[in-house]
């Protein structure tokens, strides 16, 4: 049961922590083109990372949970270790997400999970305890997620640019101002659903372990016992701790995450309110696209893909391809660096 309550506690926390991480994804641009203030723009965030909640629960699910739940192989390794195996992953999610946010990196913290949940059970069970078709379109998903956003935000820009081409450009800044407050809800929007779906993902697997361990005719407590309302959707979590994942984004959201958006909004490519509407709408459809396929994607990439995407249609020179070359190598290393630290975890961990 300590067990149980830790892994809660920690995908609780490691939800806050994605907030303050990631919440320069959906507000960069519209802080960088001055449309909102840092401190409204993050309330303005946070806003819509709590409805994603009600979204997932009401209209289109949990997918991301599924697939989470499926990077490592449950039925091969036993509860006991299952359970050593979710802490050391999201310990070493959290150690390598407050790293690259100390360092100002835009990572994934996707990945990072996936990475750190990854290396704990190989550690725990060998290379065979991993779902390696789960890991390896995760992986891809790493390049396949910012070329969508990349592509998108480029023909976006490019659509955008020949309707309004006879439009003063004073007028554009102006209605491009309000409509990037909706592109950033939306951006938003898929950044909750993703991203919180994630770690109870991680919390139904517990569940499940935890559940296992019980003697013949013993019983879930009742504060851990399934919503019937998200049962539906396939995943076997009591609602309050669903509830509190999704609020704990929203509340990470709403501490900051100052270090990474100077990074985002600027340092890729100087960004006007027409480019940050182009980008935050790109970002929200290739995230719409992974949501479809229940495929946990970075919000980090996607958005940075957009702004190059969004950047390039002025002149490929327009995007500093350094700090760009530099994020995506962040982004190569994530996984492999996580299961080393998951591993690393998993082995302290088990020695008490």
């Amino acid at each position: 049961m300590v067990y149980l309550v830790v892994i809660i506690v920690l995908c609780i926390g490691f939800d806050f922590i994605n907030g303050f991480h990631d919440a320069a994804n959906s507000i960069a641009t519209v802080v960088s083109t001055k449309v909102l203030t840092p401190v409204q723009a993050v309330v303005w965030a946070a806003v819509f990372n709590f409805i994603a909640y009600f979204i997932a629960k009401y209209f289109i699910g949990f997918r991301v949970a599924g697939t989470v739940q499926n990077t490592v192989d449950a039925e091969l390794i036993d509860p006991h270790t299952i359970m050593l195996v979710m802490i050391g992953g999201l310990v070493a999610a959290i150690v390598w997400s407050l790293f690259t946010w100390w360092k100002a990196i835009p990572s994934s913290s996707s990945h990072t999970l996936v990475g750190g949940l990854a290396g704990a059970a190989i550690a725990a069970c060998g290379w065979k305890a991993v779902h390696w078709n789960t890991v390896g379109m995760i992986a891809l998903f790493i390049v396949v997620a910012p070329l969508i956003g990349f592509v998108v935000g480029n023909l976006i820009m490019i659509l955008t640019t020949w309707i309004f081409r006879r439009t003063k450009p004073h007028k554009m800044d102006k209605w491009f101002r309000r409509l990037q407050l909706l592109s950033s809800a939306f951006l938003s929007l898929g950044h909750g659903l993703n991203n919180s779906t994630k770690e109870i993902g991680v919390i139904a697997c517990a569940i499940v372990a935890f559940r296992s361990m019980l003697a013949e005719g013993e019983l879930l407590p009742a504060a851990l016992q399934p919503s019937a309302s998200l049962e539906q959707w396939g995943v076997v979590v009591p609602e309050w701790a669903a509830f509190a994942c999704f609020t704990a984004i929203a509340i990470g959201t709403m501490s900051g995450g100052w270090r990474i958006i100077k990074t985002m909004g600027n340092k890729i490519t100087k960004v006007t309110p027409v480019e940050g509407f182009c980008a935050q709408t790109a970002g929200a459809i290739a995230i719409g696209i992974s949501q479809a396929v229940s495929m946990p994607v970075s919000t980090t990439h996607v958005i940075s893909g957009s702004i190059m995407g969004v950047g390039s249609v002025k002149r490929l020179s327009a995007v500093r391809w350094g700090v760009s070359i530099d994020m995506i190598t962040a982004w190569i290393v994530t996984i492999p660096v996580s299961a080393l630290i998951g591993a690393c975890c998993y082995w302290v961990i088990s020695l008490f």
